[in-house]
C-alpha cells in the first residue's frame, strides 16, 4: 500500500477551514453555571472529518497560532503565557487527544458508537494532560492542592457538557462525511 505523504490542495483547504472553526469555537463561550466553550467540539470534529494526520495538523496549527501570540484560545487569549498558564495543559492535551482519537477512529471505524467512544478516549487524554498541568501550576504559584479538589474545579463540571459536545460532533461528522466525499 502506497503511503500518502503529500498534502493535496483539498487537504490544505480542509485543514485551514477546520483550524478556523477550532478558533471560532474557542471564542464561543456558553454561559451556564460553569461557562464552557465549543473548543472540544471543534477539535473532535476536525479529527473525525480529517482523520488522524490532517486533523492533528489542524490542531497543531491552532496551537502554534496561539503560541506565537494570536488570540485564538478561549477568552481571546494567545501567546506562550496562555500555554504556560493553568489551562495550557488542556491546549497541549488537544494534540495528543487528536492523535489518540484519530488512531481509534482509524482502527474501529466511523459509526456513531465508534466515533463517540474514540472521542471520549481522546477527551480523557486531554483531561489527564490538563489536570496534571493545572495541578503543577497551581501548586507552584499558590500551594499544594488535592486531586479531588482540582477535579471538582476542572473536570466534573464539564463532563456532561463535554459528552453532549462529543455526541453532537459524532453526529455531525457522520452527516458531513457523506456530503464531503
Amino acid at each position: 500500500m502506497e503511503k500518502k505523504s503529500i498534502l493535496t490542495v483539498k487537504d490544505m483547504t480542509m485543514i485551514g477551514l477546520l483550524t478556523a472553526i477550532i478558533v471560532i469555537c474557542s471564542w464561543i463561550s456558553l454561559p451556564f453555571t460553569v461557562p464552557f466553550t465549543l473548543q472540544t467540539f471543534a477539535i473532535m470534529t476536525a479529527i473525525g472529518l480529517l482523520g488522524r494526520r490532517n486533523g492533528t495538523i489542524s490542531i497543531l496549527i491552532y496551537v502554534l497560532l496561539g503560541a506565537v501570540g494570536l488570540p485564538v484560545f478561549a477568552g481571546f487569549k494567545g501567546g506562550l503565557s496562555a500555554l504556560m498558564g493553568p489551562t495550557g495543559g488542556y491546549i497541549i492535551g488537544f494534540i495528543f487527544s487528536g492523535i489518540l482519537t484519530g488512531t481509534l477512529i482509524q482502527k474501529f471505524g466511523s459509526s456513531f458508537k465508534s466515533l463517540f467512544i474514540s472521542m471520549i478516549s481522546g477527551l480523557v487524554i486531554c483531561y489527564i494532560f490538563g489536570t496534571g498541568w493545572f495541578m503543577y501550576i497551581y501548586t507552584k504559584n499558590v500551594g499544594a492542592v488535592g486531586l479531588m479538589t482540582v477535579l471538582s474545579w476542572c473536570i466534573f463540571p464539564f463532563i456532561i457538557p463535554d459528552l453532549a459536545k462529543l455526541a453532537l460532533s459524532s453526529a455531525i461528522v457522520i452527516k458531513l462525511k457523506k456530503v464531503l466525499k
